[in-house]
């Protein structure tokens, strides 16, 4: 059924079974692994495959630096935040927050990557660099709107809060409530927007892209317009990285600077897409899950380890849990430097 959408299978035993794994866990997340944590982990995973391979569309096919993903990313979020802020809690606030968010990050992109995608790469980078910046110093000045730096509690529907109980019975102990739905929500729409790009990038508009990436002269001598494919990339790599922050908003009930615009999430995602493998949807799926639960399980791990090793000399303080953040770079390079071609790269060469 898979190669009926897109034509683009795992080509690797391993990867696969790893990507059915991945698949299943979220799937069934809130009976296989019961706890708010683990819900929140899994709801992350989702939320960052989409926003990564969202990223990876435009980096790994298009071959475009960028550094304002979490402007657009931010524009889904703030839009269903002021939208419910501002029209009260109701599926159409979000439908409206939503599509307002998603339309402004694809106008955005297109007249980013009509004034900027002539120049060379690294400018353009620098270019969207600043333009996130900008965006960012406006969110925070524009307080009365946007919450300032503080940000924005918004209410959702009732449906998909904590409060409603579809049904007073528990599903292997699990409560059939709003959050549930919440989160089958977010994951049935990150599987579609993740379907939608894979099916994307098998197709002919992919396969140019994919010449423009190897060499944008020669696409350019054989007729193709570069920058008008490169505008198109930019636009619908903005619009679905809109439409996972509005998930992520959703999910979330809360919006600020550093849930939606921070530097550091930029940051994340380029680490998920190279961890992964840049130019394949899978990677995003990958480098996604193993990043997201480094970051969620790193620091109570590292504890076990200290506690296991009390009797030894040194070893516990290298591993305090204070130092979680090194211990993730140095998996980080290791990482790079065994998986060159990041994770599904060296699985699909090894088969």
């Amino acid at each position: 059924m898979l190669s009926l959408i897109s034509h683009d299978t795992p080509r690797s035993k391993i990867l696969t079974v790893i990507l059915l794994a991945i698949g299943i866990g979220l799937l069934f997340a809130p009976f296989l692994f019961p706890g708010s944590r683990s819900m929140e982990t899994a709801a992350r995973i989702a939320v960052f495959i989409v926003l990564v391979a969202s990223y990876d569309l435009m980096l790994g096919y298009g071959g475009i630096v960028s550094f304002a993903h979490t402007m657009f990313f931010g524009f889904g979020a703030y839009g269903i935040a002021i939208a419910s802020d501002t029209l009260g809690r109701g599926f159409s606030s979000l439908a409206i927050g939503a599509i307002a968010g998603i339309l402004v990050s694809a106008v955005a992109a297109v007249l980013i990557g009509l004034i900027s995608l002539r120049v060379r790469a690294i400018f353009f980078a620098m270019i969207t660099l600043a333009i996130a910046s900008a965006f960012a110093v406006l969110v925070s000045q524009l307080s009365t709107i946007t919450g300032g730096e503080d940000g924005i509690n918004y209410q959702i529907p009732r449906e998909l809060t904590p409060a409603f109980k579809l049904m007073s019975a528990k599903i292997f102990d699990v409560s059939v409530n709003g959050k549930l739905l919440n989160y089958y929500l977010l994951f049935f729409c990150s599987a579609g927007l993740f379907l939608i790009m894979l099916r994307i990038v098998n197709s002919p508009f992919g396969s140019v892209l994919k010449a423009i990436r190897e060499n944008d002269f020669r696409a350019e001598a054989i007729g193709y317009r570069v920058v008008i494919y490169r505008t198109a990339v930019t636009s619908i790599s903005a619009a679905i990285a809109a439409a996972a922050g509005a998930l992520y908003a959703i999910w979330l009930r809360y919006v600020g600077p550093g849930t939606a615009l921070s530097t550091e999430i930029m940051v994340d995602i380029l680490l998920m897409v190279v961890i992964g493998g840049m130019g394949t949807m899978w990677g995003a799926v990958v480098g996604a899950t193993v990043f997201v639960l480094a970051q969620n399980y790193l620091q109570p791990l590292m504890q076990v380890a200290v506690d296991a090793t009390k009797p030894l000399p040194l070893i516990p303080q290298l591993l305090d849990p204070d130092r979680w953040l090194l211990w993730l770079g140095l998996l980080f390079i290791l990482s790079v430097y065994f998986f060159p071609t990041g994770i599904v790269g060296r699985l699909r060469k090894n088969g």
